[in-house]
């Protein structure tokens, strides 16, 4: 059993998401998650780090605000299409396992939507702890994750360990989260927000947690 999701898995759906990209991002883009977080996005000076961007979502729901975006993913096929759509876009390919490449306090908001819950727990501490790294001082991480109420998710899935599960429809891996869980992995930023909600954005409703913290 696998415990990683490879890079070709995010390239294949990408390609696949990819055969009508401007009727896709229109028909996904406003789930209206970031309109609980119009005014630290409206008061932003700094180019706002969109990590795991997809196909653009959250991308062009910023740059519609008149917003400077850095978007960012793993796969080629994302960051190719965010380039020819969104142009006005500036993209940065890189695995976030790895070192960002970006200087410490670079930015006053970065969002990780679906992104930062495909990693082993030590993984995860990790980016958490370089997305802290970029971020100024009273900066506010935006995200949202996959939570242990969604059903879909658990059923039918391998343990990998405690709330970590393998795909195997999918090649993925996935970590789901608890209120408990978040309060641990963030637990030297200040919680801003915590709401577990419906997600309608994809093909199967999605139980998520709706997050926004801040360094301190």
């Amino acid at each position: 059993m696998q415990q990683y999701t490879d890079k070709e898995v995010f390239n294949q759906r990408f390609v696949e998401m990819n055969q009508d990209i401007r009727v896709k991002l229109r028909e996904q883009a406003y789930d209206n998650w970031l309109a609980d977080y119009e005014t630290e996005i409206e008061q932003c000076t700094t180019p706002i780090i969109d990590l795991g961007c997809g196909l653009g979502n959250n991308t062009l729901y910023l740059l519609e605000k008149g917003k400077e975006v850095l978007a960012c993913d793993y796969a080629e096929v994302a960051i190719k299409t965010i380039e020819k759509e969104m142009p006005k876009a500036q993209t940065k390919l890189f695995d976030m396992a790895q070192k960002f490449p970006f200087q410490d306090n670079y930015t006053d908001i970065v969002i990780a939507d679906l992104c930062i819950h495909y990693f082993t727990e030590e993984v995860t501490k990790n980016i958490i702890e370089e997305i802290r790294r970029i971020l100024k001082l009273n900066g506010i991480l935006i995200f949202r994750v996959n939570s242990t109420q969604d059903s879909n998710f658990i059923a039918h899935h391998e343990k990998i360990d405690n709330n970590f599960i393998w795909q195997e429809k999918w090649k993925k891996s996935k970590r789901l989260f608890d209120e408990k869980s978040i309060h641990n992995f963030f637990k030297d930023w200040k919680i801003e927000k915590m709401k577990q909600e419906k997600m309608l954005r994809y093909e199967c409703e999605k139980i998520v947690w709706n997050c926004a913290v801040r360094k301190i």
